[in-house]
């Protein structure tokens, strides 16, 4: 079972104490658990993408067709990586895209990945209330756009919105309502641990969003999560470039493979097709 894991650059004891004290910090369901998938419907529970992930490691090339500009933009991109899905690109690259009848995968995927997406937004929005760092409140902005995208494909496709009503840190799905606990309880330990919390989201965001992809053939819903794959790849640099700077330490990857960890982090700054530091 894949292990949250805390890689410090120093080589020295108190380094690796430190490391160890923070990693026993994680919660047991972080710390020991697979972070699994729970798909609700017709009371049949199924574990999902992480479980396929696992034995099957993203390639490099396989982080995303918009690296390779396969896909129309509809996202802005700052100078710090911090990237907004623009609700009137999305809406004008749409239009001309007919609808169909979605399988139980793709739409399944819709209602997980709008509260994934949301998770995101409101781990970042507790985490910046406890640390004063531009970081957390710019990209939970952003996450803001992100699960509203999602939020587009379910109105367009006439399914039931699972975050509909719900407040910060209230979700439908009970494994993403626990997780959201475990992460905002361990970034609350230090600014460390907040950026790894970033960057553990995201993360688990690009794989998720690889294995969505891979279960549509829809042009709609591909163009979304394409886009929002890009978004997280932006904002993993960003977490991690961060971490770096303010701290010296390393994030290790919990969820995609080393190879396209490397390749994501090591490459520059994707931009977008509209405006803000393209």
């Amino acid at each position: 079972m894949l292990k949250y894991r805390l890689t410090l650059r120093s080589d020295s004891q108190p380094a690796r104490e430190q490391q160890e004290r923070r990693r026993a910090a994680f919660p047991p369901g972080l710390r020991n658990i697979r972070y699994r998938h729970i798909v609700v419907g017709f009371a049949i529970v199924a574990i999902l993408a992480l479980s396929i992930a696992a034995c099957q490691p993203l390639e490099p090339a396989r982080f995303g067709r918009t690296a390779m500009g396969a896909t129309q933009d509809v996202v802005t991109v700052n100078e710090e990586g911090v990237t907004d899905v623009d609700a009137e690109s999305l809406a004008t690259a749409l239009a001309p895209i007919a609808t169909a009848t979605l399988s139980s995968a793709e739409a399944d995927g819709l209602i997980f990945m709008r509260e994934e997406e949301k998770l995101a937004h409101d781990v970042y929005v507790a985490l910046a209330a406890q640390w004063d760092l531009p970081i957390f409140s710019n990209i939970s902005a952003s996450e803001t756009t992100h699960t509203d995208a999602v939020k587009t494909l379910l109105d367009r496709y006439n399914l039931d919105d699972p975050a509909a009503g719900n407040d910060v840190g209230v979700f439908a799905d009970p494994t993403l309502q626990q997780l959201y606990a475990d992460l905002v309880a361990q970034g609350s330990q230090s600014l460390t641990d907040a950026l790894i919390v970033g960057a553990t989201i995201e993360d688990l965001d690009i794989v998720d969003l690889q294995t969505r992809i891979d279960q549509t053939d829809r042009p709609d819903i591909q163009l979304v999560y394409e886009n929002l794959m890009k978004g997280s790849r932006n904002h993993l640099r960003a977490f991690t470039s961060t971490l770096s700077r303010q701290t010296g330490e390393t994030y290790t990857p919990q969820y995609l493979d080393q190879a396209a960890y490397d390749a994501i982090v090591n490459a520059e700054v994707e931009r977008g097709g509209r405006g803000r530091g393209r």
